[in-house]
């Protein structure tokens, strides 16, 4: 693991009742190209107990692919940059510890800035 940002408590996301969320970013170094880390990722959801039962609901572990390099793909099981990062508080800031500079290949802004624009419009 190359950077791990702080843990960040937060209230659940999507509507469903349940406990608060404990979030965090990581950056990683990885041979893998995108769809095999992402089923990696599925394997140790799996170790952990994760079941997917209701979208947005309660889970033991959730781990999502944001960014890998400036890439920019779309397929059936993955997309990249993650869909909604730019919109989810939860994300942009513990992101934003570990990789303020970073740009996002699609809207060409740092996360820093788009941490910026979402407190902006939450406020």
């Amino acid at each position: 693991m190359a950077k791990q940002s702080s843990y960040l408590v937060t209230k659940p996301y999507g509507g469903v009742e349940q406990d608060d969320f404990l979030n965090a970013c990581v950056e990683l170094k990885t041979l893998l190209p995108p769809a095999e880390l992402l089923g990696r990722l599925h394997e140790i959801e799996q170790a952990a107990h994760r079941e997917r039962l209701i979208r947005w609901g309660p889970r033991t572990l959730d781990l999502d692919i944001l960014l890998y390099d400036d890439l920019i793909l779309e397929t059936g099981d993955l997309v990249i940059p993650h869909v909604e990062m730019h919109l989810r508080d939860f994300v942009l800031r513990p992101l934003r510890e570990i990789a303020p500079h970073k740009h996002h290949p699609v809207f060409q802004k740092t996360i820093t800035q788009l941490a910026e624009a979402l407190e902006d419009r939450t406020q």
